[in-house]
Formats: structure tokens, sequence, C-alpha cells
């Protein structure tokens, strides 16, 4: 990608299609990191979602580890880990290996939410007050992937001196407190939660402290595309997106006919889920980057992660080359 441009990324959710199979987005995966690495895309990211049927994202470093068993140089990491899940010496091993077995290409970032539904989170046996300890979790697992342990007689083997770049994930001015303090890069996750964008990234910016990782500030902001050859494709997928999306999210599992949607379409539930998709580009390619270029702007990002939203495994593959082609056009 050789545009002027701030660079771009991918955060892939693995979505499961209405006719694919789990094992179809898996794969899907793997040729998606293969067409971003070939486009010059920065780096592609997986997320921790938990019981939800349309990602199959939910074992995050077990998903990175075999796109980057079948790539050979794109930035591979997590969008995140939610880290309240696990302990941070287990997160410190599983990326320890990754970042061992692909030196120099694994990156971690973390998040303080669960992924998931209540009930999600007690299978998960999840403590309801881990979250508290985020911050402290934060510095335990940095402390094992740099070799300098806090937990007396205690070391990630693997991990130890790995030094696996962290990112601190959040919608919220909490995040973008502590990805400051700690002097670590800040990714808003605009794409699904809008609300505190221009706050948080201010704040952020404000009360940065330079660390041995970074010493300025460094803002990656989310965004939704459905870009295609056409205005009108462009349409219907986004139709298409915004039906599934609110299917996942007031269905948790349940199959609506074509007319039960149609009525869930305008109800207030669903225009609350249309609001969270707020930041979406959608058109034509020159449209599209059109749009990624105001939001940058809007945003005040150093760089733009984007979601390629089509529900069909094609074409999101075809929205990855319209996208680069677009970028990188004078």
């Amino acid at each position: 990608m050789t545009s002027s441009e701030v660079p771009l990324s991918i955060l892939d959710l693995a979505m499961v299609g209405r006719d694919d199979t789990v094992a179809d987005a898996l794969h899907a995966t793997v040729a998606i990191a293969q067409a971003a690495e070939q486009r010059g895309y920065r780096r592609i990211w997986y997320a921790e979602h938990h019981n939800m049927s349309s990602i199959a994202s939910a074992a995050t470093a077990v998903l990175i580890a075999h796109v980057a068993a079948n790539t050979n140089r794109i930035l591979l990491g997590s969008g995140g880990i939610m880290l309240p899940n696990h302990s941070p010496l287990a997160i410190a091993e599983q990326f320890g290996t990754l970042a061992s077995l692909h030196p120099g290409r694994i990156e971690l970032g973390l998040g303080r939410a669960p992924g998931s539904d209540q009930a999600t989170a007690r299978a998960l046996r999840r403590d309801h007050m881990a979250a508290e300890s985020f911050p402290q979790d934060v510095v335990e697992l940095q402390a094992f992937l740099s070799g300098e342990s806090v937990v007396n007689g205690v070391q990630a083997i693997p991990g130890s001196g790995t030094n696996v770049p962290v990112t601190i994930l959040g919608s919220s001015l909490f995040g973008a407190q502590l990805a400051a303090h700690l002097g670590l890069p800040y990714g808003f996750a605009s794409h699904f939660a809008p609300e505190a964008l221009n706050e948080a990234v201010a704040l952020y910016r404000e009360m940065f402290k330079p660390s041995t990782q970074l010493d300025k500030p460094h803002v990656i902001a989310g965004m939704n595309v459905v870009v295609a050859e056409s205005t009108e494709a462009a349409d219907a997928m986004q139709e298409q997106v915004k039906r599934r999306r609110i299917s996942s999210f007031l269905g948790r599992g349940r199959d609506f006919t074509e007319e039960e949607l149609d009525q869930l379409v305008v109800s207030p539930q669903a225009g609350q889920i249309t609001a969270m998709m707020r930041h979406t580009a959608t058109g034509t390619p020159p449209d599209v980057r059109a749009q990624l270029r105001d939001f940058q702007s809007f945003a005040d990002a150093d760089e733009l992660i984007v979601v390629p939203n089509a529900t069909a495994i094609e074409a999101r593959l075809r929205s990855i080359h319209l996208l680069a082609d677009a970028w990188s056009a004078e």
C-alpha cells in the first residue's frame, strides 16, 4: 500500500455467514490475511467474543497461530484479548509462544470487557470483580513478557523476554487514561461503541507519558467498511449487514424469518443497534476512501483499523482489494 495516507489495518471478526460453517469462517481468515498481506495492510487483529453464532474467533491465540503459519510478514494480534477472562501468566505464555514461533509479528491488544453476556461470563469462570484489577493485571502481564516478573519465583516460559507489544483497547475514558499512564498505544472501538470517541482520544493525548514501548501517543480508531463496485451494490450489502447485526444481537442464537426481521428492523431496539454502527463507510471505493479520510480527521487517529462487514466471504475478500486500490490511488 503506497499511499501517503495513514496506515490501514483490518479487524477480522471471523464472521460465520448464514450459509457457512465455522470451518468455512476459519479457513476464510487465512485467505483474508493473505490478501491483506499482499495488498500492504499494516496489521490484522482478531477479537475474543464468546457465545456468538456469527463470530468464530473466541479461541483468539489459536486462530492467530493458524493464520501466522499461513502468512509471512503481516503483523498479527488480538483486538482484543479480554484480560479479565484469563490470568496474566496464561496470556503471557500463549502470546510468548506465538512470538517465539513468529518473531516480530505478534501483538497483544487488551480489553477489560467480558466479550460475552453474563451467563457466558459465568461459564468462563470469570470473577465478576476481575475487571477491577485490570490495570494491575496489564502491568503484571507486561512484566512477564519483559522477563522482569513481579510475581516472586514465577516466569512466563515461553514469554519471558519476548516483549510482545501491548495496546490498550476500549470505548471509554478509563481505557484512554490507562493507555496514557502506561505509555501504550490506544485502540478505540468506534466501530461499535462510538459515543466517547473524541473525548477519550483527546484525554489520551493530553495525559500520555512516554514509555520504553512508545515515545508519543498512537491512536488506532475502528470503522466499519462496506465497499462495492457500485453504490447500489454497497447499499444492498449494508442492508444485509444491518439485518444480520440486528438478528445476532436480538436473537442470541435464534433464526428469525425475513418477515420477523422486517418488523425488528424498525423497532426501537434495532435503532439502538444501528446507532452502534454510526461510523461506517459505505459505497464505491472512491466514496469509502473519502469517508475514511474524513473519519481519520474526526477521530484524530494515527491509524485506522477497518472491519470488512460484508456477510459473504467472497465479498469480504473483494472489499479488501477494492479498498487497497482506493487507498493507494492518488
